[in-house]
Parts: structure tokens; C-alpha cells; sequence
């Protein structure tokens, strides 16, 4: 998992569209605050997105974009944001999931995949990093909001 204060890997996604994303994109623009989800299927996860919808106009006051990433193909990712009519970018990986990328594994034999939140600020530095095994537990609304007021300090 991603360390606070360390440098963001430049991870490279694709979104449901097909078109590249990479982090190092966002550098010098936005702070960028990823969500990542257990499954698509996940009630929970889907609640913790929906808070994040509800949210987004407190996100864009404070120059944050937010991007969703689900371990799913291109096609099963597109359906859902489709549905729940997510106005984010979903992401997916090009090779393994997103999750794998930042450190966000399978935990209890390999069957459950961890999920969380990493908040990167406008010059590619982690100011959020949190990862959970039980998908009650991955939205650290508390931390990535502190997160955020850290990056209005700063400004």
C-alpha cells in the first residue's frame, strides 16, 4: 500500500471509454482522490460511491477530481457506471486490476479483495492512503476529508 508523504506511483488505468489515464496526468492540475471498490456488486461499495456523488460538489470546490476504480473488465465496468449513473471516470486495469497496482491485494486465502482510497495532491505526492479487507471499513470519509483540509492549508 502507498505511504503518506511519498511520491505516487505513475500508475497507468483505462477508463470505460477505452482511453489511457495515467496519475502523472493530473500532476500540476488536481489533486486526484481514487476510490477503490471491493466489486461492482458490492453493496457496500456502492453506498461508499454513492456518499462520494452526493459529495462532489465539495470535491470541485476544492479542485479534487475524483476516479473511481473497480476490479472488473472494461465492459462489466461501463454497464455499472452506466446504471448508477456515476459521473466520475471509472477505471479499470490495462494488466491486473487497479488495486494490485497501489498495493491493494487479496487477503483471506486470496478470496476477498481489499479496497479503499488514495487522495495524491497536485504535485503527485500521497496525502491519503487507506486500504481495508472488509468493505465496511474502506471508506475513510473522516481521513480523506482531513486529507483535503490539509490540502486548503497548503494553498
Amino acid at each position: 500500500m502507498l505511504e503518506n508523504g511519498s511520491p505516487a506511483p505513475d500508475v497507468v488505468l483505462e477508463d470505460t471509454d477505452g482511453q489511457t489515464v495515467r496519475l502523472s496526468d493530473y500532476k500540476g492540475d488536481h489533486a486526484v482522490l481514487i476510490y477503490f471498490m471491493r466489486s461492482t456488486s458490492c453493496p457496500v461499495c456502492n453506498r461508499h460511491v454513492h456518499d462520494l456523488v452526493r459529495c462532489r460538489s465539495e470535491f470541485a470546490e476544492d479542485d479534487v477530481q475524483v476516479l473511481v476504480a473497480v476490479p472488473a473488465d472494461r465492459q462489466e465496468a461501463h454497464a455499472w457506471k452506466n446504471k448508477r449513473r456515476v459521473p466520475f471516470p471509472v477505471l479499470v486495469g490495462r494488466r491486473g486490476t487497479p488495486h494490485e497496482m497501489i498495493g491493494l491485494s487479496r487477503k483471506v486465502f486470496g478470496s476477498l479483495q481489499q479496497s479503499g482510497s488514495v487522495l495524491i495532491d497536485s504535485r503527485g505526492i500521497v496525502r491519503h492512503a487507506h486500504g481495508a479487507t472488509m468493505p465496511t471499513s474502506a471508506y475513510d470519509k473522516k481521513g480523506i476529508t482531513a486529507a483535503i483540509q490539509g490540502l486548503r492549508a497548503d494553498t
